[in-house]
C-alpha cells in the first residue's frame, strides 16, 4: 500500500477494506471511482503502461475512431466526477445538443430533437485521459501498469475471492504474486477470463448469447469550414434493410472532425483515401459525403473490426463466488455504431455506488440484477435496429420482425414531427425507456405519419396518371 493510501485509512477509515479493479478501462475507471466512497483502498490493475496526454493506447483498439458520451451518459459520468465536464470543455471538447445532432436513419432525414440535453464529442483518448487524471485524483486510488492479472485467489471452500495472481510484465514469466482483498471487480472487456475462471474454480460459465455483426470501420480525421452542416455538430447516417453502410460525422477537440465510415456483414469500408471519399458517396444520404468534399484531410484511413453483439448472463447462474463482480464489456458489448459502450460503463458506475451506499457490498445476484435494465434496453436496442438488416443471421422473432416494421414507420414519420423526433431521441440517448416509443401519443403520431405518406403517394400516382 502507498504512504499515500496509508494516511488516508488512518486518517478516514476505522474499517478499511481493499477493492481490486481488473482493467483500466472507461468501465474500469468509473467502477474504481464508485468503489472509493466505501473502500479504503482500490487498486486499478491494467496490462498497459496509459501514454501521456490524450493519444490512443494499444489497449483499445477502437480509440482512434468515433465515440460518443450519449446524454445519460455524460450526465451519469458528471455526477461520478464532478467537474469533468468543464474540463472536457476546457481540452477542446464539444457539447452538443441533441438539436444539433443530425440523424438519417431508414434514408429519412429526422427533424431536429429537443431534448434539453446534450451529448459529449470528443475523441474516446481525450475522454478516457480526463477521465483517468479525475479518477486518481482521488487519494484512495492507485493504478499498477503493466501488470497482468493471471487468476483468482480463493478460500478454501471456493466460496470467495480474496483476491487474484498477479505477473509485473516486466517480471520473469513464472513469476507470480498474490494481490489479496476484499472484493475483485472484472472490467477487463470483451476478452474477459472470468468465464474460464468461474470453470476452474468448479462453477458454471454464463450462459453466452451473440449476435455476429462483423462490423468494419474506416477512420479518418478531416479539418472543415465551420459551417458545414449548416451549425449542426454531429451527423449520423444510418443503414438501410437492404444496405448495411453508415457513417458519422462529429466535430471534436483540436478544430477537427472525425469520420468514420461503417459496413456490415461482408461489407469493408476502402483504406485508401479515394475508396474511403467514394465509400462515403454511396451511403443512403448525401449529407456526408458533400462534408467531405468541403474538408481537407489530415491522416489516412484507419480500420476497425468488431465481429459481434456478446453478452454473458451472469444473472441466470444459480451459483457465484462471493467477492467478485464483472462490469462493462465484460459482461455485455454492443455493435459501436450506437455509440452506447462508454454511456452504459458510467450507468453502471452509478448504480454500483448506490448500491454500496444501501447496503454496502452487493452479491453478485444482486449486482447483476440491478444493472439488468440497463443492459436490457441498450442489447434490445442494438440487437433489434442489427436485425432489421437482411445481411445479418439470426433470430427474428415476431416482436422483432414488428418492432422493427414499426420503426421504420416511426423514423419516416420523425422526419416531419420533431415531438416524435424527440421522443425517439431521448430513447437512444438512453434517458428515457423504450416503451415511450410505443404509448399511445407516439402510436398516433407514427400511424398519422403513415397516412400522410399514403396520401402524398396517392396524390402524385393521380396527377402522374392524368399527365400533369
Amino acid at each position: 500500500m502507498s504512504e499515500r493510501h496509508a494516511r488516508h485509512r488512518d486518517n478516514d477509515r476505522s474499517d478499511p477494506g481493499h477493492a481490486v479493479v481488473v482493467g483500466a478501462s472507461m468501465a474500469g475507471l468509473c467502477a474504481a471511482r464508485a468503489l472509493a466512497d466505501t473502500f479504503d483502498e482500490v487498486t486499478v490493475l491494467d496490462r498497459d503502461r496509459p501514454p501521456d496526454g490524450p493519444v490512443p493506447r494499444g489497449g483499445v483498439p477502437q480509440g482512434r475512431h468515433i465515440h460518443v458520451l450519449l446524454p445519460a451518459g455524460a450526465l451519469a459520468l458528471e455526477s461520478l466526477l464532478p467537474g469533468l465536464h468543464e474540463d472536457l470543455v476546457a481540452a477542446g471538447a464539444r457539447t452538443v445538443p441533441t438539436e444539433r445532432v443530425r440523424a438519417c436513419l431508414n434514408g429519412h432525414r429526422l427533424a431536429p430533437a429537443h431534448t434539453g440535453a446534450s451529448e459529449v464529442a470528443a475523441s474516446r483518448p481525450l475522454v478516457e485521459e480526463r477521465v483517468r487524471a479525475h479518477v486518481l485524483d482521488h487519494p484512495s486510488i492507485e493504478l499498477r501498469e503493466g501488470v497482468e492479472v493471471r487468476g483468482l485467489e480463493t478460500d478454501d471452500a471456493r466460496r470467495r475471492v480474496v483476491g487474484v495472481r498477479i505477473r509485473e510484465r516486466a517480471d520473469d514469466p513464472a513469476h507470480e504474486a498474490t494481490l489479496t482483498s476484499d472484493l475483485v471487480v472484472d472490467c477487463s472487456g470483451r476478452r474477459s477470463p472470468t468465464p474460464g475462471w468461474l470453470e476452474e474454480l468448479g462453477y458454471a460459465a454464463p450462459p453466452l448469447e451473440q449476435l455476429d455483426v462483423d462490423v468494419r470501420y474506416a477512420t479518418r480525421h478531416y479539418r472543415l469550414p465551420s459551417d458545414v452542416l449548416g451549425g449542426d455538430r454531429h451527423l449520423l447516417v444510418g443503414p438501410t434493410a437492404d444496405g448495411a453502410v453508415g457513417g458519422v460525422l462529429m466535430a471534436i477537440e483540436g478544430d477537427r472532425w472525425v469520420v468514420t465510415l461503417f459496413g456490415m456483414c461482408d461489407t469493408r469500408p476502402p483504406l485508401d483515401p479515394e475508396g474511403f471519399e467514394a465509400f462515403a458517396a454511396h451511403l443512403p444520404v448525401g449529407d456526408l459525403a458533400d462534408a467531405l468534399h468541403a474538408g481537407e484531410p489530415l491522416d489516412e484511413p484507419t480500420g476497425f473490426r468488431f465481429p459481434a453483439d456478446r453478452r454473458h448472463r451472469y444473472e441466470r447462474l444459480d451459483a457465484f463466488p462471493a467477492g467478485l463482480l464483472v462490469a462493462g464489456d465484460a459482461v455485455c458489448s454492443f455493435n459501436p455504431i450506437y455509440g452506447q459502450g462508454m454511456s452504459v460503463a458510467a450507468l453502471e458506475a452509478v448504480t454500483l455506488r448506490r448500491l454500496l451506499s444501501e447496503r454496502g457490498v452487493p452479491d453478485a445476484a444482486r449486482w447483476f440484477a440491478e444493472i439488468s435494465p440497463t443492459l436490457d434496453t441498450a442489447w434490445d436496442l442494438a440487437t433489434t435496429a442489427d436485425l432489421a438488416l437482411d445481411c445479418v443471421e439470426g433470430p427474428r422473432s415476431l416482436r422483432t420482425r414488428v418492432l422493427n416494421a414499426y420503426a421504420a414507420r416511426l423514423h419516416a414519420a420523425a422526419a416531419h414531427d420533431p415531438h416524435l423526433s424527440t421522443t425517439f431521441q431521448r430513447v437512444m440517448g438512453l434517458l428515457d425507456p423504450p416503451t415511450q416509443l410505443v404509448r399511445p401519443g407516439s402510436l398516433v403520431r407514427v400511424l398519422r405519419g403513415t397516412l400522410r405518406r399514403q396520401a402524398t403517394r396517392r396524390a402524385a400516382h393521380t396527377d402522374s396518371a392524368c399527365g400533369t
